[in-house]
């Protein structure tokens, strides 16, 4: 079987130039932050004002190769104002640090924008692996989390998916186990489905790892983790 975890890196193409002190977006200077690097970029429209924001992921020090350290993360979005790019929202939660992906490493994946919806992927592990994704839209002047998928498991043992619609609260859990021969082949002998409603969560870019979120399903008893602290 194989899972629906994606945890193969794609670099994709960065939409703006990074130099060494700032970012240009289309023709405007953008200053990094000091000590700032960049990791990946977007554009999209994010307010549906018919103009273009610019999301930047950074790492907020200078990486150390000789470090083990995880270096933390800052999502900043730029929106322009007066012809000029101004800081309009930022978190330093919505991502991981550059080594909290355990043994794979790099925990980001991607960012973009699609429909006025901003989608973060992130992924790690080893043995056993993990992926999530982040679905946010702007709404009410901030950017609430308003979709949630994730998948974690290990070959041999089960494979847990995860859908959430915050906005409905309808969440789908999926879960199959899996016993493997010697010959190399894998089979499942189980599978547990579950749908139910979970409804009044609010998380923002803002605070998406303010607080521990778990949420215990009704019919199997499973531990969803929707939110984990960064500490």
């Amino acid at each position: 079987m194989i899972s629906t975890i994606t945890c193969v890196k794609q670099f994709l193409p960065i939409i703006f130039l990074a130099l060494t002190n700032s970012i240009t977006g289309f023709g405007q200077q953008v200053p990094v932050p000091a000590n700032y690097s960049v990791i990946d970029t977007v554009s999209g429209d994010l307010d549906k004002d018919g103009t273009n924001e610019m999301v930047v992921a950074y790492n907020t020090e200078k990486e150390n190769p000789d470090s083990f350290e995880s270096i933390p993360r800052e999502l900043i979005i730029y929106k322009k104002q007066n012809n000029k790019w101004i800081t309009w929202e930022s978190s330093k939660q919505a991502l991981y640090g550059s080594r909290d992906g355990g043994m794979m490493g790099d925990p980001f994946g991607d960012i973009t924008i699609e429909k006025g919806i901003l989608s973060i992927s992130q992924d790690g592990g080893s043995s056993w692996k993990w992926g999530h994704t982040d679905k946010y839209r702007y709404q009410g002047g901030e950017f609430v989390l308003i979709g949630y998928t994730s998948g974690y498991g290990k070959p041999c043992e089960y494979w847990e998916n995860v859908d959430f619609n915050l906005s409905t609260g309808k969440l789908v859990v999926t879960k199959e186990y899996e016993e493997c021969h010697d010959s190399g082949s894998q089979k499942i002998y189980k599978r547990e489905n579950e749908t139910f409603y979970k409804k009044g969560l609010k998380i923002t870019l803002q605070t998406r790892s303010e607080k521990e979120i778990k949420i215990v399903t009704p019919k199997y008893g499973h531990e969803i983790y929707v939110a984990i602290t960064n500490e």
